[in-house]
């Protein structure tokens, strides 16, 4: 055999046993692909998230910061963590209120559009996704005060973000659903803003 062909014949051998070592020294299972739906099965599981009740979606507790600040005579956290995720079977983050500012930001998947409400009747929606060139962005903040509603592209499989609640989020301080009153102060504020539309926002959260 002359030592061409034995290259030939040894390379492809050495090759399958450096790929064999990688994964013996890792000792983990290959990652399920990106936007997949069995991607989105393992992050739920990965990261613990449960169905978010109301809202709807995938939540996941990360945390609170340890510093502390005094807003309206009340000690609060300056910020808390969550995971958030939405996926083909739960697209929408029904509409809701929040007192603290709220910004996501962009782990994987997507796109999402971002429907938010401002208080003096102005309304708009934000992409989050990583096509900035035409116009997404990887961080959407939400000023506090505001309503807002998600909703997941279709054809997208899952959107996992990360968001952080300035202060910290409490259950006093965020309001679900709306009712008609607040369909007929915001219909036609924006092309998109329907009453077909913003009821479909609200979801099963209609407030009589």
């Amino acid at each position: 055999m002359n030592l061409a062909n034995f290259f030939r014949r040894i390379l492809p051998l050495i090759a399958i046993a450096g790929l064999a070592g990688a994964l013996a020294l890792h000792g983990a299972a290959p990652v399920e692909p990106t936007g997949s739906e069995a991607r989105a099965r393992e992050l739920i599981q990965s990261l613990h998230l449960s169905v978010l009740p109301k809202e709807s979606g995938y939540l996941g507790i990360v945390g609170v910061s340890a510093q502390r600040v005094k807003v309206d005579g009340r000690e609060l956290a300056v910020q808390s963590q969550n995971y958030y995720m939405l996926t083909e079977e739960l697209p929408i983050n029904y509409l809701h209120w929040l007192v603290p500012d709220d910004t996501h930001i962009l782990i994987e998947g997507g796109p999402v559009d971002y429907y938010i409400f401002h208080p003096d009747g102005r309304a708009e929606v934000v992409t989050l996704g990583m096509d900035v060139a035409h116009g997404e962005r990887p961080i959407v903040a939400v000023p506090g005060g505001c309503w807002k509603a998600l909703r997941l592209h279709k054809g997208a499989k899952y959107a996992l973000m990360a968001n952080a609640l300035s202060p910290e989020f409490t259950p006093d301080r965020v309001r679900i659903g709306e009712g008609a009153a607040w369909v007929k102060r915001f219909a036609g504020s924006a092309p998109w803003a329907t009453p077909e539309f913003l009821r479909e926002m609200i979801g099963p959260n209609w407030v009589k």
